[in-house]
């Protein structure tokens, strides 16, 4: 099936895949070819790509995602999302340093614009990170 991961920069990912696993508000759901068509939000979290059925988790790509709109219609799979990271293109470290950052603007926090802002940040920089932690840890397994 047709996989296109869309963000506010342009296309992202635009290829035949076999399967993705995406976040939505009722839980993870993979599409997989044949799926029924479908209209959904996608909520901030990790969207992984199985390129082919015999691949192994080693092979998987992984996304970070603030969230977006799921349409599923015969023969692919679109996302339109703000914002989305390839596994890739994290730097771990710098990610922990922004989390480190924004945990301690919440905790001084005096207003909630600012309490959410640092929140924001907190939540980008997680998924982020679990994604950066997804691709070491497949990295080691090749």
């Amino acid at each position: 099936m047709r996989f296109q991961l869309i963000t506010l920069s342009g296309i992202k990912f635009n290829e035949d895949v076999y399967e993705v696993t995406l976040p939505t508000s009722t839980g993870a759901i993979s599409v997989l070819p044949q799926h029924m068509p479908l209209v959904s939000l996608a909520v901030p979290g990790v969207i992984t790509v199985r390129r082919h059925a015999h691949d192994s988790p080693d092979k998987f790509e992984h996304f970070a995602t603030e969230g977006g709109i799921i349409e599923v219609v015969e023969g692919g799979l679109r996302i339109l999302v703000d914002e989305a990271t390839h596994g890739r293109e994290i730097h771990a470290e710098a990610e922990q340093k922004a989390l480190e950052n924004a945990l301690k603007i919440r905790e001084q926090a005096r207003d909630k614009i600012s309490l959410d802002q640092a929140q924001k940040v907190i939540d980008r920089s997680q998924i982020r990170l679990k994604v950066a932690e997804l691709r070491r840890r497949h990295q080691r397994g090749r």
